[in-house]
């Protein structure tokens, strides 16, 4: 009986130092994931950049072929309307005008003439020495030359014109943006020498992704100032290098701090709401096996996939939209290419809690 407090005190320590109950089976074996909420996207503005342009861009060009004799401005020279930018060697031209000048000469001698003999047969046929049909001939005839000196003043005109043209003048107030033609080159009719951008309205050209079409309003952002911004116009497809819209900005206030080709920062609002919500999530909780995109969620200790659909994507994040998706609801958000429907799984934090 002596025995019986110690075993007594034995047995009290053996009970207080005992584990804790153990995990059942299934909760052991659950395996541990880290969950990721769902963000709500509510970015509804495009930032992008854009290159500041002339309303008016206009190609300088001769309107008759020749050699460039010589040239008379740079690109980034502001010109006033009619100033000489290039002459071309007037050689050939001034050949063509003495050419038509003398045409001309000919023309009216020659009209000179028939109408002499008009005159002549005139008087014959009045005292019955000439016949009616000789008469008729000759008033063909003074129609004929008179015809030929018309044609002959036309083309010395024209000659005259084609003179003055060897002059390119601007046709505007402006900047020289680009200036290509070099004294000694000879070029053909039509073909740009040089490029003005008129002095006036001033528009910004932006490229938007080909799956956004271009809003019609936005903004310009010039420091502390925001510069209301109207679409003009819109490309008629999609650049199949570059795969943008190019459109084209009215810039409604002025803009004196930049220059023309300088880049600018502008923000649009995209005009098509979402037809439902979209969330953000990180890259890594989304999961495609062929099945189409699907996140993961935890449903009475089990993973479950939720199918979803995807709108974009960066290196960090996916942006989807679907059934069931709520802002603040926690996904599955690492380790779902591992998951299979009913895999008993546990959120990494809950451990403790059990």
């Amino acid at each position: 009986m002596r025995y019986l407090p110690f075993c007594s005190l034995l047995m009290l320590l053996l009970v207080g130092c005992q584990e804790p109950a153990s995990e059942s089976p299934a909760q052991a074996d659950a395996r541990l994931v880290r969950m990721a909420p769902l963000t709500a996207d509510a970015a509804t503005t495009l930032s992008l950049t854009g290159v500041l342009r002339a309303r008016y861009e206009t190609p300088q060009a001769f309107e008759v072929g020749g050699q460039i004799a010589t040239r008379h401005v740079d690109a980034g020279q502001r010109v006033t309307q009619g100033e000489v930018l290039f002459t071309l060697d007037p050689s050939d031209l001034e050949e063509s005008l003495a050419a038509a000048r003398a045409e001309l000469a000919a023309a009216e001698a020659s009209l000179e003439v028939a109408e002499a003999e008009l005159s002549r047969a005139e008087r014959l046929l009045a005292r019955d020495y000439f016949s009616q049909q000789a008469f008729e001939r000759a008033e063909l005839g003074v129609r004929e030359s008179a015809t030929r000196r018309d044609a002959a003043a036309a083309r010395l005109a024209q000659a005259r014109n084609a003179l003055e043209d060897a002059t390119l003048r601007a046709e505007a107030d402006g900047i020289l943006i680009e200036v290509s033609g070099e004294p000694g080159q000879v070029v053909g009719v039509g073909q740009a020498v040089a490029t003005l951008a008129q002095a006036g309205p001033r528009e910004v050209e932006v490229h938007f992704p080909a799956r956004v079409r271009p809003p019609e309003a936005g903004e310009l952002l010039a420091g502390e100032r925001r510069l209301p911004l109207s679409r003009r116009e819109v490309a008629g497809a999609v650049d199949p290098a570059s795969r943008t819209w190019r459109a084209r900005y009215r810039l409604e206030a002025p803009l004196d701090e930049y220059r023309l080709g300088d880049v600018v920062q502008t923000r649009f609002t995209l005009e098509e709401a979402p037809p439902q919500a979209r969330f953000r999530v990180p890259i890594a909780a989304l999961d495609e096996r062929g099945e189409g995109p699907r996140l993961w969620r935890i449903v009475e200790g089990e993973a479950q996939p939720l199918p979803v659909t995807l709108h974009r994507m960066t290196r960090e994040h996916a942006w989807v939209s679907g059934e069931g998706l709520e802002t603040g609801q926690t996904v599955i958000g690492l380790g779902t290419h591992l998951l299979t429907p009913g895999m008993a799984v546990r959120a990494l934090g809950e451990e403790g809690s059990e």
